[in-house]
């Protein structure tokens, strides 16, 4: 069996070995409780996170997954082959009532730079079988895949099914997993497609309910199954553009509500359990690809100072130039900067969620920028900038936004024959937006208006890149709909970016060639 074919498979339900031991318990559910799927996450060089939530009903209005009060036991096996043939790890977990019968497994031991196989089962059920992969030890390459912002009532998840096809050795996910609002509470061109589970997101029932509903797709349940993930939330995890300890709409309890919002992002993706400490909830974390590269996740939600000038896309505000402010936070800052001096990898990655880049949104004379972005934190950006420009070959991963964008992110956007520091590659949606759509007019005057930016596409898509020691290749694959099913991927624009040496990184970056 190939590898699309065991993803076919797997993702079906169709691979049901028998092999696995049963669960302690005697006590059997009413039916298939593997519906959420099973996903895998963090690869280190001899291990990884596996990941499973327990829902026999998973629109159960308490958010509990339809499942029982009890803890129930989980058993588990990584095989070297999709058949299980050759097992070479087992064990027996306990997914608790209390963490929504969530399962994070932290394996260790394995050998690096190889595919593994792993399943669950519990109480006389099998969980699909799934894929994923250690990190390799030395020199390598590598094919990821960049996805962000995947509004269920916005389109089908077809982009998540063609990204699995493309079969990723890893998938890098930047931030809107999914989103808060109540049914039609951000409404897009192409309409609802799909409907939210009711009421906007405030509880930990409600949270665990909506990322239970986004997890029962098929679609992303593919895209797990393919690979591990390195994920990263932004701010509909929570609230549209929270910020800090600061709730964007001024309900009250909003800190009650941010600490129930992590504890159900945790409970629902492949974390280290370290991640999740009381009411913070740690996901700028750094993991290695061998000597090939280094990915610097960062969190741009949590640490930050209260948008500047009540927030949007907005003229003037000279309060967004101010040195005091910070978009990371002490900490983060000096952990960033220690990882990127101390890398000695050939690549720094750096998997953030907004835009780096300067981006004029107003055709014409004056500006207007978006200050939930990098641009409402300008003189941080600039030290970001400083950071990277001493980086051995940086290129900065970006979603949000819900177009691809292409941008040389230069030590000062408004010279035009100021140097680019590095290289930003803004991720499209998923399906936040709906069908999206190529105004060929207002893309030209966009580029026009910005021009360390050379190449933007509205429609919707995915990023599928190849590193080596030589070169950064990147696919900006769009679909031209995702209001009905069986969309196309295609390659809509092409860059070869190749690395220069670290010395000749502290002066320069390496020019991008797009076709």
């Amino acid at each position: 069996m190939d590898r699309r074919a065991f993803l076919t498979a797997a993702t079906a339900g169709l691979l049901i070995p028998q092999s696995v031991p049963a669960a302690a318990s005697s006590r059997t559910l009413r039916s298939d409780p593997f519906t959420l799927g099973v996903a895998s996450g963090d690869p280190s060089t001899d291990g990884f996170v596996l990941w499973t939530r327990l829902a026999v009903d998973p629109l159960g209005g308490d958010g509990r997954g339809g499942m029982p009060s009890r803890d129930i036991d989980v058993n588990w096996q990584v095989a070297t082959d999709e058949r299980f043939s050759s097992i070479v790890r087992s064990g027996a977990t306990t997914a608790r009532a209390r963490d929504a019968h969530s399962v994070h497994v932290e394996l260790k031991g394995l050998e690096p730079g190889r595919d593994y196989f792993y399943r669950f089962k519990s109480e006389g059920r099998l969980s699909p079988a799934a894929r994923t992969r250690t990190a390799p030890a030395g020199e390598s390459t590598l094919n990821f895949a960049v996805a962000a912002c995947a509004h269920y009532e916005h389109g089908y998840y077809t982009a998540y099914r063609r990204l699995a096809e493309q079969e990723p050795e890893l998938v890098v996910f930047l931030g809107d997993y999914m989103y808060e609002y109540a049914p039609s509470g951000y409404t897009s061109l192409a309409g609802r497609v799909r409907t939210h589970t009711p009421g906007k997101c405030r509880t930990l029932a409600d949270y665990r309910l909506r990322h239970a509903q986004y997890k029962s797709d098929p679609d992303l349940q593919a895209a797990h199954a393919v690979a591990p993930w390195l994920v990263a939330f932004d701010d509909h995890e929570v609230e549209n553009n929270w910020a800090g300890h600061t709730s964007s709409t001024g309900e009250p309890g909003f800190a009650r509500r941010r600490a129930d919002a992590f504890r159900a992002y945790y409970e629902n993706m492949p974390l280290r359990r370290a991640s999740l400490q009381g009411a913070v909830l740690r996901v700028n974390r750094r993991v290695s690809w061998g000597t090939l590269a280094r990915f610097h996740l960062l969190d741009t939600r949590q640490f930050r100072d209260d948008q500047a000038c009540l927030d949007g896309v907005r003229a003037g505000c000279d309060t967004r130039l101010s040195s005091d402010r910070t978009l990371l936070g002490a900490d983060q800052w000096r952990w960033l900067e220690e990882g990127l001096s101390g890398s000695t990898t050939r690549w720094n990655l750096l998997g953030q969620q907004i835009m780096v880049a300067q981006r004029d949104f107003k055709i014409g004379p004056g500006r207007e920028v978006n200050l939930d972005s990098w641009d409402g934190y300008a003189a941080e950006r600039t030290r970001l900038l400083d950071s990277l420009a001493r980086t051995a070959n940086p290129v900065v991963l970006t979603g949000d936004a819900h177009m691809h964008h292409l941008a040389e992110l230069k030590a000062d956007f408004d010279d035009p024959d100021s140097p680019a520091v590095a290289t930003e590659l803004v991720a499209s949606s998923i399906a936040s937006d709906g069908d999206g759509y190529r105004d060929r007019t207002w893309i030209a005057e966009a580029l026009q208006e910005n021009p360390h930016f050379s190449y933007i596409d509205q429609r919707r898509g995915y990023l599928m890149a190849r590193l080596t020691r030589d070169e950064l290749s990147v696919d900006f694959r769009t679909l031209d709909y995702i209001s009905r099913k069986g969309a196309k991927a295609r390659t809509s624009h092409h860059l070869n970016l190749p690395a220069i040496t670290a010395a000749a990184a502290a002066g320069q970056a390496g020019a991008p060639q797009a076709g």
